[in-house]
């Protein structure tokens, strides 16, 4: 784990309880990846992890969702930290290379709770499936 990401742990903290600072984050998540050159991307599950967390974060902060263990929600809050946040170990100005340690941080953590995750997607289904 690298010092950028044991800052954005750190941060996640403060976040994590307060649902306007968590919500805020989301929003920042979203512009950010509003903004990303997709094409540059060689794999959509990025995209798709991103869009993951996006939603989990925003249904935890309004209280919709809170089958998940706060340790769980500080690794994912940290990574949207880490994502928007443009100076990390490879700055997001550098083309292309810039998002590459965003990616690897995303996707290590996605893989780190997948079980968490599919119970949340599980949840989210099943709220669609009620309307």
């Amino acid at each position: 784990m690298n010092i950028f990401f044991q800052r954005a742990l750190q941060q996640a903290s403060g976040i994590l309880g307060r649902k306007n600072r968590l919500l805020g984050l989301v929003t920042q998540l979203i512009y950010k990846s509003q903004n990303v050159n997709w094409k540059n991307v060689s794999t959509n599950s990025v995209k798709s992890h991103i869009s993951v967390f996006g939603r989990l974060s925003k249904a935890y902060a309004l209280g919709h969702y809170r089958d998940i263990s706060w340790k769980t929600m500080l690794l994912v809050v940290a990574a949207i930290i880490y994502f928007v946040n443009p100076f990390d170990l490879l700055p997001d100005i550098i083309p292309i290379a810039g998002l590459t340690d965003d990616f690897a941080i995303m996707v290590w953590v996605y893989n780190s709770i997948t079980s968490e995750v599919d119970k949340f997607l599980a949840w989210e289904r099943s709220k669609l499936s009620e309307l």
